[in-house]
C-alpha cells in the first residue's frame, strides 16, 4: 500500500501535464527564414545548434531570435525577443 501511494500520486500530477505543444513562431521581415529557407544549407553544424540572429524591425525595435538547425538541414525559429535598441 505504501509503494501504491506514491505511483498514485505521480500519476495526479502527471495527468494535469500538457502535451500539446506551443504554436510555431512565424517569421517576420528580417527572420532568416522569412519568404522560406536560406538556399545555402549549414553543413558544417552539428544537427541540433544554435544560430542567433539580430537584427532591426520595420518599427525600429531590436529583435533577437533563436534557431535550432534540423536534421534536413533547415532551421526551426523557436525564440523571439521583441526590444527596444536601448533598455532603460
Amino acid at each position: 500500500m505504501k509503494a501504491f501511494l506514491p505511483a498514485l500520486l505521480a500519476g495526479a500530477i502527471l495527468a494535469g501535464c500538457s502535451s500539446v505543444d506551443t504554436p510555431a513562431l512565424e517569421p517576420i521581415p528580417g527572420s532568416i527564414t522569412y519568404g522560406g529557407q536560406p538556399r545555402t544549407k549549414l553543413t558544417k553544424s552539428p544537427i541540433g545548434s544554435a544560430v542567433h540572429h539580430q537584427f532591426y524591425s520595420e518599427t525600429g525595435q531590436r529583435v533577437e531570435e533563436t534557431y535550432i538547425l534540423q536534421p534536413d538541414r533547415s532551421l526551426k525559429l523557436v525564440r523571439r525577443v521583441v526590444g527596444p535598441d536601448f533598455p532603460d
